[in-house]
């Protein structure tokens, strides 16, 4: 254990001592607010001197109307439409609205014409405009007033309460879950790639020097493994606690000096009864603290740090044992499809199946197989999972370190001594079956 402890500490400080370190250390929570102030403050310069676009409506039916915004201006003539796209061509208009003689039970030919492609936004807009146009002609033609059937229309909205075995009653809003769950997620897909291939990095390093062949005369290739695994993941987790430290405070900065509010004082304000006296009354805005207070931050906290550490463990192994496989970083590359296929599973269907749907059986079978479970279950955890499937999923994750650990060092004992021999998959399979 004694040796264990000694390469754990030689590949802390080896790593936290260089420069490199510090810079990305220090200069990354710098660059993000830096960036994040800089688009906020060309938003906020965009707000305050608004362009005006005109856009040509060349309406053939003389029956529509779309209302014009602070950024869009919409001019409704009997221009023709070959000089309305001539206006379009010389930029006097910054894009034409051509509506055709329309079939109203099944408008088509509606086209946009512009030099630059239009935004979502402003399509989405106006195809709101001309829906709520045809849909009003086509109720006078049924002898239906649609004001009168607009004044009937009402907005629900529907509050969402988890009930557990105890009686319990918590307000939930998915929107607060999947936020939590994108994060989380999101952070250990990232601090997986990012510090399992630091490990992979580093073995083939000492492997090309010959340093490993020194090494490996006084301590046990497995314990090397090991070592150099958990003193790696220690440096991503340090770097990764004084990111979120200095993040936090630069932002602040940030937003302080631009007028803004960090959203966890907007959450102290209004969860402080005097401060809300001053807040104005916002139903949405008191729901969505209310299910903030309502998340169990304990146990989220918890499973995060369970599978950013276990997640980590388990495919720092095996990018140890790539590592150890290969003399160069160009070869290791036929080797990291078994790694990169489950990680981008587990990425993909995170926004696919477990954000959409905690509670279905692909968002299940994500969070519980071990080479997925770390992104999938982070997913999961935020919208609140059982007992049994959160234990379930994180036996089998320890399992799989155990698996996937017994693998790599059957590769790692051998490969880090090997030079020069081209290495397969055969290959590996032969090591791995040998005693």
């Amino acid at each position: 254990m004694d040796k264990v402890w000694l390469v754990i500490k030689r590949e802390y400080l080896s790593r936290v001592q260089k420069k490199s370190f510090l810079l990305a250390t220090i200069l990354t929570p710098l660059i993000f607010p830096a960036i994040m102030g800089l688009f906020l403050w060309i938003a906020f310069d965009d707000m305050e001197r608004p362009t005006l676009s005109i856009i040509e409506v060349v309406d053939e039916n003389n029956l529509f109307f779309v209302e014009s915004s602070e950024q869009y201006a919409f001019s409704f003539s009997n221009t023709p439409l070959e000089e309305a796209k001539r206006m379009v061509r010389e930029g006097e208009r910054f894009g034409l609205l051509y509506i055709p003689v329309l079939d109203l039970t099944k408008p088509s030919g509606i086209t946009f014409y512009s030099e630059k492609t239009p935004s979502m936004g402003l399509i989405s807009f106006i195809e709101g405009s001309l829906k709520r146009r045809i849909e009003e002609q086509r109720m006078y033609k049924a002898g239906l007033d649609p004001e009168i059937l607009s004044a009937y229309r009402t907005k629900v909205n529907i509050q969402t309460v988890n009930l557990d075995t105890s009686g319990q009653e918590k307000i939930s809003d998915a929107t607060v879950n999947y936020v939590l769950g994108f994060f989380s997620g999101i952070l250990i897909y990232i601090f997986i790639f990012v510090y399992g291939n630091q490990i992979m990095q580093g073995v083939i390093e000492e492997k090309s020097s010959r340093i490993i062949e020194i090494l490996v005369s006084s301590i046990k290739p497995f314990q090397l493994m090991v070592g150099k695994i958990i003193g790696i993941g220690a440096v991503g987790l340090t770097q990764f606690l004084i990111w979120i430290v200095l993040i936090s405070t630069v932002s602040a900065f940030v937003m302080g000096y631009l007028g803004m509010n960090m959203p966890q004082q907007e959450i102290l304000s209004a969860t402080n009864p005097e401060l809300a006296q001053d807040i104005s009354p916002d139903k949405g805005w008191i729901q969505a603290v209310q299910v903030i207070q309502d998340i169990n931050f304990v146990q989220l906290i918890f499973t995060f740090i369970f599978y950013f550490i276990g997640g980590y463990l388990l495919y720092g192994a095996l990018f140890a044992a790539i590592g150890a496989a290969v003399d160069a970083p160009s070869e290791a590359q036929q080797f990291m499809l078994p790694i990169t296929i489950p990680l981008l599973i587990a990425y993909m269907g995170l926004f696919i199946f477990v954000l959409d749907d905690p509670n279905s059986n692909p968002s299940f079978w994500l969070s519980i197989i071990p080479f997925t479970s770390p992104i999938g279950m982070m997913g999961r955890a935020s919208y609140g999972i059982p007992t049994s499937d959160l234990l379930l999923s994180m036996g089998l994750l320890v399992a799989g370190f155990l698996f996937s650990t017994w693998i790599a060092s059957k590769i790692y004992r051998i490969g880090i001594l090997i030079h020069g021999t081209k290495v397969n998959y055969k290959t590996l399979w032969k090591w791995l079956r040998s005693e």
